[in-house]
């Protein structure tokens, strides 16, 4: 006689849907949310790298981005042999570094300020008052700037004019670009720049100045010692993407106060991108030197975001 084994049947199970279409369907008014902006980056951000191949090509517009010969590297070349090469650089740079070590602790210590006071009533006045040059467009604050410093009506110069002095040049003195530029920015952008830095500090939990109270701490040594710490994190990863754009200095604001007196000190790399690209028509050198500029940014971003994962375990990925 023999003995046959009955192996048991495992019933199949049938495969659910999946995570993501699961998430779809129970969360499905928040990805209608994001669903408009999801579409902007698509179509304007991720669609048009289609075209960054004309940077290795010699573009012309009657042949087509497939139509058009190969030239590698030619491009890149012409732009790092140029003779605008290295003013581009400093310029572009230069800017970039100053804004950086001017417009932003300048937010950090304007939020600080702000929540140091308690009058409910100053305290929104300061906020809007730092807060309205932000909605000014880019070519009322350099009209702004024109008018204010102006050599014979502007307000600036007949200060200087009342105590003796004789009217300075502001706008056209290489020398003033830079610190015109900047400081301008921070006054526009530092309200602005301040919110999330005070959403930050209201995160911080109230009983610690309490005990540092307790404890006989002042003032500044609660904002250095919990203010500071509590929005560590948010400071570094703002300077994280500040670093990323070091060579995107805006092209609006630096074309509207240019001018061939002070273009030795305001060329950067973004209006000579527009002159040689949309006004000489060399769209495929205009894009070789777009693309550099591109690649810097992304290379400091990745190198600033390790070096700040490494030292305080806070990083953007």
């Amino acid at each position: 006689m023999t003995q046959s084994t009955v192996v048991p049947v495992r019933p199949v199970k049938r495969r659910g849907p999946s995570k993501l279409v699961h998430a779809l369907k129970h969360h499905w008014q928040l990805y209608l949310l994001i669903l408009p902006v999801l579409i902007y980056f698509i179509i304007f951000h991720y669609l048009p790298m289609y075209g960054v191949q004309i940077a290795f090509k010699d573009f012309i517009g009657t042949r087509g981005i497939w139509g058009s010969s190969w030239e590698g590297l030619k491009h890149f070349e012409r732009f790092f042999n140029s003779y605008f090469f290295w003013r581009l650089m400093k310029n572009t740079i230069g800017i970039s570094l100053y804004e950086l070590s001017v417009g932003f602790p300048v937010p950090i210590l304007l939020a600080l300020m702000i929540n140091e006071v308690r009058n409910k009533w100053f305290k929104s006045f300061v906020q809007t008052v730092t807060y309205a040059p932000h909605f000014l467009s880019t070519v009322v604050l350099v009209g702004m700037l024109i008018l204010f410093l102006s050599p014979t009506t502007g307000i600036v110069n007949q200060a200087i004019q009342a105590f003796g002095g004789s009217p300075i040049y502001f706008m056209t003195e290489p020398g003033w670009f830079k610190s015109i530029f900047v400081l301008s920015g921070v006054w526009q952008q530092m309200g602005w720049s301040c919110i999330i830095y005070l959403a930050a500090l209201t995160g911080i939990d109230p009983h610690l100045h309490e005990a540092a109270r307790v404890d006989g701490a002042s003032r500044l040594r609660r904002i250095w010692h919990i203010n500071l710490p509590g929005i560590r994190s948010t400071i570094i990863i703002l300077l994280i993407l500040n670093v990323g754009s070091v060579m995107s200095v805006g092209f609006e604001k630096v074309f509207l106060m240019q001018n061939s007196l002070n273009l030795e000190a305001s060329d950067v790399i973004s209006t000579y991108v527009y002159r040689s690209g949309i006004l000489g028509s060399q769209y495929s050198f205009a894009a070789a030197v777009g693309l550099f500029n591109s690649i810097v940014n992304f290379i400091l971003l990745v190198l600033v975001n390790r070096i700040a994962r490494k030292l305080n375990q806070t990083s953007l990925w």
